[in-house]
């Protein structure tokens, strides 16, 4: 996924950088999301978003509203886009395109980035990359900061029993609770006021404790998981260069 991410970044550097410069989102980021998601547009979704959004609103009551809302979105999208809705296909939840946007996702962040007068996910990579980096700058990416880091926790009564996602207690304040942060590894500046949250997360070599910093719960809001987040993470450092 890594490699398939770097020939990706490099064949649309342009666009790419055009959305950060844009939106204040690193290219990698962009483009990891886009790997996490559906591999470079490889797996988007084969069920008719239609018929999978009328399935799950009216013959799956936990989330019926959910769904029955996200119909009415998707029906607005179809008029306001001008898409047949026989061809808009994605997953079996309804999520669509290249960057997995449900329909309300869609009609709120996704952009027209390629100026054709249309917001196409499906076949525009341009629309798809502006619209991911609109969606991180819309739910408070902070350009220039740290995502996260591991740490090493000498309490562990401090260590929640289910991960917060949103950030929680100052720097400051975890250090006191025992939490050492090696400062120098941080890429960006770390200041004791800046607020994160204390993330345990199991391995096969044992936990790992990270710090989870205001642009982590950021790419949790793409996807409610920290080990989403963490993929999305660790994928984007591999596409550094």
């Amino acid at each position: 996924r890594s490699s398939k991410g770097l020939k990706f970044i490099e064949e649309h550097k342009a666009t790419l950088q055009r959305a950060e410069k844009e939106y204040g989102v690193p290219v990698e980021i962009i483009a990891a999301i886009i790997g996490v998601e559906t591999y470079y547009g490889k797996h988007t979704g084969k069920y008719t978003v239609f018929d999978s959004l009328t399935t799950l609103g009216f013959d799956y009551p936990p989330r019926s509203k959910f769904f029955k809302s996200e119909l009415k979105e998707f029906l607005l999208l179809s008029k306001e886009e001008d898409i047949d809705i026989e061809t808009m296909t994605g997953s079996y939840a309804g999520a669509m395109g290249m960057p997995q946007f449900i329909s309300s996702s869609y009609r709120n962040y996704a952009v027209d980035f390629d100026g054709d007068g249309k917001r196409d996910l499906w076949n525009s990579i341009d629309d798809v990359i502006g619209s991911v980096a609109n969606y991180f700058h819309r739910h408070g990416w902070k350009a220039g900061e740290s995502i996260t880091h591991p740490v090493v926790v000498t309490d562990k009564r401090v260590v929640n029993k289910k991960n917060k996602l949103k950030p929680y207690a100052s720097i400051e304040q975890l250090t006191k609770q025992g939490v050492k942060i090696d400062r120098a590894l941080f890429d960006k500046e770390l200041k004791d006021s800046q607020q994160a949250s204390l993330l345990k997360f199991e391995s096969k070599k044992g936990d790992e404790y990270w710090l989870g910093l205001k642009n982590f719960y950021v790419i949790t809001r793409y996807n409610h998981s920290e080990l989403y987040a963490m993929a999305v993470f660790q994928l984007s450092e591999k596409l550094k260069k």
